[in-house]
């Protein structure tokens, strides 16, 4: 299948939310209908403000997924380079903090409650934000039943040594189900090299589509290989909550 996706949902005016490093951004997209759960999606670490294929996923609302676009600080006061680690996994945190049930009551009011579940997700460096924030002991909230990968950046452009299979291992271990969507001929990692790299786990659902680390055409299989995908995910056993942070 080729192509793009059409009709997908024009981006609302975002909320502020303060973090620690700066204000972030959440813009919530819904639809109607029953609410199934809530997909949270961090960007990458450059390029356009919302990818294609992060694009492709709002129009998951028509399902009754409330998708919910989170720009990083960094992104919000106009710098072009992203922050070390650390500080992308404490401002998604604190953003999610703000959003949970949780929140404090004028914080609440500021912006929506989303519905539960929540599956985290993001591209490249966001889907690396959204692995290492979901283990236990790490997410700043309660309640995460899943992980969604686009274009996971398994290892920096030319160096397969320093391999980041470690942060994508990180849910599985902690049982949750973890979808990755990577272009065929991604030059941080294929399809192929993920599998190699994370080994057998029954979590994990690995696809291809043609393309290199930013896919722009065959997003209707990018939207098919997620709506199969959120389609079965349900809320979290207890033993899958992590205390606040």
């Amino acid at each position: 299948m080729t192509g793009t996706t059409t009709d997908t949902h024009p981006t609302p005016a975002p909320v502020e939310v303060p973090t620690s490093d700066g204000s972030a951004h959440v813009r919530v997209l819904s639809g109607g209908g029953p609410a199934r759960g809530t997909l949270l999606l961090g960007h990458g670490a450059g390029g356009r403000r919302d990818a294609a294929d992060v694009l492709a996923l709002t129009d998951l609302t028509r399902d009754g997924w409330t998708v919910a676009l989170v720009d990083q600080p960094w992104r919000v006061a106009g710098r072009r380079v992203a922050g070390p680690p650390a500080g992308l996994d404490r401002a998604w945190s604190e953003v999610l903090t703000h959003l949970s049930e949780g929140s404090a009551p004028e914080a609440a009011a500021a912006s929506p409650l989303l519905p539960r579940p929540w599956v985290y997700g993001g591209r490249s460096a966001g889907a690396r934000v959204a692995c290492r924030t979901s283990a236990p002991g790490s997410a700043a909230v309660e309640g995460v039943a899943a992980v969604l990968c686009l274009a996971f950046p398994l290892h920096p452009p030319g160096r397969p040594e320093r391999s980041r299979a470690e942060e994508l291992a990180l849910p599985l271990q902690a049982g949750l189900p973890v979808l990755v969507v990577n272009g065929t001929r991604d030059p941080m990692g294929s399809p192929e090299e993920i599998r190699d790299a994370v080994g057998p786990h029954d979590g994990l659902s690995l696809h291809a589509v043609p393309g290199t680390h930013s896919p722009s055409t065959h997003l209707e299989d990018v939207l098919a290989h997620a709506r199969s995908f959120l389609a079965t995910v349900t809320s979290p056993r207890p033993d899958h909550r992590s205390p606040t942070a």
